[in-house]
């Protein structure tokens, strides 16, 4: 039996990808320690690995959204990095101890995570990373920005603050440290992306130590309880969410959603994560939460309307479900081109959005047959990568190499 150290972010897009991996390694004997944030606790046990706490120093990530995409891509950007290189050495130091008296034979960590291949080079043994954003750092940027990004990488002086840390932790441990910018996308021996080659553009990019596993399709053993499915049962539904991290990007969509289908004859199931809504009428054919279990309602969905993020665009993709995508930040508009690329789906302009073009995008894709057969194609490609099994076997086989 071998054992894992998984180091994960602490973000619900970063986590569930996960979850799979860790239970199929468990289901194959293995022993997993998995260290995250408190809040996420529940739902790495029920895959029965061992939860670890991080420290206080977990903060380094913050709690703070993204307002927009400049924030996004240069202050916010600026904030995360700055407090990354100031706990740098404070973080990998308080992983090791916590450590210090286990023998680990992998580590895996998400790509997003700035320590995992840190210590994966402390300690000397294989590694895998998972890419729940796998649209390289390149195919995200807006192109209005991403001078002003290279700039940013080039006279910042976190630069300055990054090279004094990964000197000393250079001399300290012997290893080579990663280049400030590629802090957000570690690889590993091993690096697993949660959909097709067929899915993917450029595959060129991707190097042989890329895994094309197919979506995170996985039980995750959510209460369902607190929602009222049988109300919904036999009625027209559409699905709107806007995910977690950019359920707040900006308030006034969620008006636009209300009037596109407030006189609609359907029920629209919609998510606002932490999102208050109470300048706003809610119409009587909305329901609205805010969390759902997205793998369970879209059993119920007709058409969605998402921001595209990697596990949304995968859970739509997987259940057969056409949608209209509004891509934010972040993969969303690599995400919402690809899909809309391969005829699978409408992606809308946030800026140009109103209710009648939301309204009308909608019905499109649940009239015209032509998104659900193209899904289908997507679809089929996914059922040939592997999944969550062929995963844990690649993780397994790392073990077998270092032996060799």
């Amino acid at each position: 039996m071998g054992k894992t150290l998984f180091l994960g972010v602490p973000a619900y897009g970063h986590i569930n990808p996960t979850l799979g991996i860790i239970s199929e390694l468990i289901k194959e004997g293995e022993e997993v320690i998995y260290f995250c944030d408190e809040d996420f606790r529940q739902r790495i046990e029920k895959t029965g690995a061992v939860f670890k706490a991080y420290g206080e120093w977990i903060n380094v990530f913050g709690k703070s959204r993204p307002s927009n995409e400049k924030k996004m891509n240069i202050e916010f950007l600026s904030q995360i990095l700055d407090n990354i290189v100031m706990n740098f050495e404070k973080s990998i130091e308080s992983i090791l101890e916590e450590i210090k008296d286990i023998r680990f034979d992998y580590v895996g960590f998400s790509a997003n995570f700035p320590f995992g291949g840190v210590i994966a080079k402390i300690l000397k043994i294989p590694s895998f990373s998972s890419f729940a954003v796998f649209a390289t750092p390149e195919e995200m940027l807006p192109k209005e920005f991403k001078k002003e990004v290279e700039e940013f990488f080039k006279t910042s002086p976190i630069q300055g603050k990054y090279k004094e840390v990964s000197d000393r932790l250079n001399r300290k441990y012997n290893i080579e440290m990663p280049k400030l910018k590629n802090l957000m996308f570690n690889k590993g021996d091993i690096n697993f992306a949660y959909t097709s080659r067929y899915f993917v553009a450029n595959i060129e990019k991707y190097d042989e130590s890329f895994k094309f596993i197919g979506p995170p399709i996985y039980d995750r053993k959510e209460d369902t309880k607190d929602f009222p499915y049988k109300e919904i049962e036999g009625k027209k539904v559409i699905y709107i969410s806007l995910g977690t991290v950019f359920s707040s990007y900006d308030i006034n969509l969620y008006n636009i959603f209300f009037e596109a289908f407030k006189d609609e004859n359907l029920v629209v199931v919609m998510t606002a994560y932490n999102t208050d809504l109470s300048k706003f009428e809610v119409p009587e054919n909305f329901v609205v939460k805010n969390y759902i279990s997205q793998s369970e309602i879209l059993k119920y969905a007709d058409a969605a309307v998402t921001h595209s993020g990697m596990n949304s665009t995968n859970d739509l993709l997987f259940n057969n479900v056409p949608f209209v995508a509004i891509p934010l930040g972040a993969d969303q508009p690599y995400m919402a081109s690809r899909a809309a690329k391969l005829g699978a789906c409408i992606s809308l302009d946030k800026d140009k959005l109103t209710a009648e073009i939301l309204r009308d995008s909608v019905n499109k894709v649940l009239t015209e047959p032509k998104y659900l057969e193209n899904i289908k194609k997507i679809k089929e490609s996914f059922k040939e990568c592997g999944g969550y099994k062929r995963a844990a076997e690649e993780v397994l086989n790392l073990r077998v190499k270092s032996l060799v």
